[in-house]
């Protein structure tokens, strides 16, 4: 589909068919879409969980208030954003960017150097309100893939982080959970997937200054 097609199409699935599962091939391209999502610096500041385990799900429900869901959906991908600043992920990222790039050693180091001081400025609050924006950029590009697949996707925010922490031990990661996502194909009993799109006017959306 093309994009604007395909945005038309997609909508947050509440009822996902269970039988139903994402191809190998599918996944790896939903992967890279993430994967090549824009972050800051490029850092890449979160992990992505893939639950696959049915006992996990069935716990992590629990923590989403008993979303059909989590459980239902092909896929469970529970987007962690980094808790801390660990200067020894700025260097490895500055080597790799050196090493892809063809770049001199010494420029990897300066860099490396500039982004950890501006990191290490940061207090920590303000250190984990960027790494979660983070994963909403990439969570953005991830469901625009999806929908080009004709793949159904749910953003949620409806769960208990401190549950999903505990649950999934994050915090002994140095990660916390910021958004999820459900992904896989709408059930025939799903009736908010006729349902129009309610948005606003361009006009009243776009302010040219």
């Amino acid at each position: 589909m093309k994009t604007i097609e395909a945005l038309k199409w997609r909508y947050a699935t509440k009822k996902f068919n269970p039988n139903r599962k994402i191809s190998a091939q599918d996944l790896e391209i939903l992967r890279k879409s993430v994967n090549l999502a824009p972050t800051s610096y490029g850092l890449q500041m979160f992990k992505v969980l893939e639950i696959e385990n049915p006992e996990l799900r069935a716990k992590l429900k629990e923590a989403s208030w008993g979303q059909s869901q989590v459980t239902d959906a092909s896929q469970l991908w529970v987007f962690c954003s980094y808790q801390s600043h660990n200067p020894a992920d700025v260097i490895a990222f500055s080597t790799r960017k050196a090493k892809v790039q063809s770049l001199p050693s010494e420029n990897a180091q300066k860099y490396a150097e500039f982004v950890n001081q501006s990191l290490s400025n940061q207090p920590v609050e303000a250190f984990q309100n960027w790494t979660e924006k983070q994963t909403y950029i990439a969570l953005g590009g991830l469901m625009i893939a999806c929908a080009e697949l004709g793949i159904d996707s749910c953003p949620m925010e409806g769960f208990s982080a401190d549950q999903y922490d505990e649950i999934l031990g994050l915090s002994a990661q140095n990660l916390k959970a910021a958004v999820v996502v459900t992904m896989g194909y709408r059930s025939d009993e799903d009736t908010t997937a006729a349902l129009p799109k309610v948005r606003k006017e361009l006009s009243d959306l776009f302010v040219a200054v």
